[in-house]
C-alpha cells in the first residue's frame, strides 16, 4: 500500500507530498483560499474538503472522456492520490464568455459571449503576475514543445466541450478556465485541479457568480456557492 512520506511542496492552496512509490504523490487540499497572487488569503471552512470532491468528480468525467488525468484514487476528504508529473509551467486558458483579466485588457463588457472560445496561454508566475504569453516563446524558453503545445491545446478544447455542457445541464455557465499539463512516462497528462477556484461559474438564469470571483470581489458565501456548484452537480461532499 501506498504510503505519504515528506512534503514536496506547498503551494497557496495544496500541499504536494512523496510517497513510497516514486510515480505517485499526495494532493491534500487546505482550507487556504488566495486571490492577488497570493497577497490576500484566508481561511475557509470545508474547502478544501469541498475542492478535493470536485475536483475528483470532475476528473472522473474528464477520464471517462479520453482525457488522460493524473487523479489515482480518492484517499480521504481532503487528500488525492496523482500520478507525479514533470510539470509545464504554462496555463491553458479557455473562455466561452468574456471576464476576468480580459474585460480589464480589451475594455469589453462582462458577458459578452465568445464564439468561438478564446485559448490562451499563461506562464506560471507569482512573482511576475502570470503573464501571458504566445506558443513561440514557450518553444523558444524550452518551457514545451510544439507537439507538446499542440496536444495541450487540443485536451484543452475538449474539456471544454465536455464541462461546458456538464456545467449547462445543471444551470450553470462555465464562462472560463485553466488548465495545467504535464508529462507523465513521455504522454501529456492534465494535473493540478479542475475547482471554483481556477474557473468563472455562473447561474444560467441570474447570473449569479458561483466560483472564487465571490471571495476575489468579497461578495461573500464563497464556500456556500462551491457547495451550491457541486450540488448541483452530484457530486458527493458527504
Amino acid at each position: 500500500m501506498v504510503q505519504k512520506t515528506t512534503e514536496l511542496y506547498r503551494g497557496k492552496a495544496k500541499t504536494v507530498y512523496n510517497t513510497t512509490d516514486h510515480n505517485l504523490l499526495v494532493l491534500h487540499f487546505r482550507n487556504d483560499t488566495s486571490a492577488f497572487d497570493g497577497e490576500r488569503i484566508e481561511q475557509l471552512d470545508r474547502k478544501g474538503m469541498i475542492n478535493n470532491k470536485f475536483n475528483y468528480f470532475i476528473m472522473q468525467k474528464l477520464q471517462d472522456a479520453g482525457i488522460p488525468t493524473q487523479v489515482e484514487q480518492l484517499l480521504s476528504d481532503d487528500e488525492v492520490l496523482v500520478k507525479k508529473l514533470n510539470m509545464i509551467p504554462v496555463e491553458c486558458v479557455v473562455r466561452n464568455f468574456a471576464a476576468g483579466s480580459l474585460v480589464r485588457r480589451l475594455g469589453v463588457a462582462e458577458g459578452i459571449a465568445l464564439t468561438p472560445p478564446t485559448f490562451e496561454l499563461f506562464l506560471k508566475n507569482d512573482a511576475l503576475h502570470d503573464p501571458m504569453v504566445n506558443e513561440s516563446l514557450a518553444v523558444a524558453f524550452n518551457w514545451a514543445t510544439e507537439d507538446q503545445l499542440a496536444k495541450m491545446k487540443q485536451l484543452t478544447f475538449k474539456a471544454n466541450e465536455v464541462l461546458a455542457a456538464l456545467f449547462d445541464a445543471a444551470g450553470m455557465m462555465l464562462v472560463d478556465f485553466k488548465l495545467e499539463f504535464g508529462v507523465f512516462n513521455g504522454e501529456i497528462v492534465l494535473g493540478d485541479e479542475f475547482s471554483p477556484d481556477g474557473c468563472r461559474l455562473w447561474d444560467k438564469a441570474t447570473r449569479k457568480k458561483l466560483d472564487k470571483d465571490r471571495f476575489r470581489q468579497g461578495l461573500g458565501g464563497v464556500v456556500e456557492a462551491y457547495e451550491e456548484v457541486a450540488n448541483r452537480l452530484g457530486v458527493k461532499l458527504d
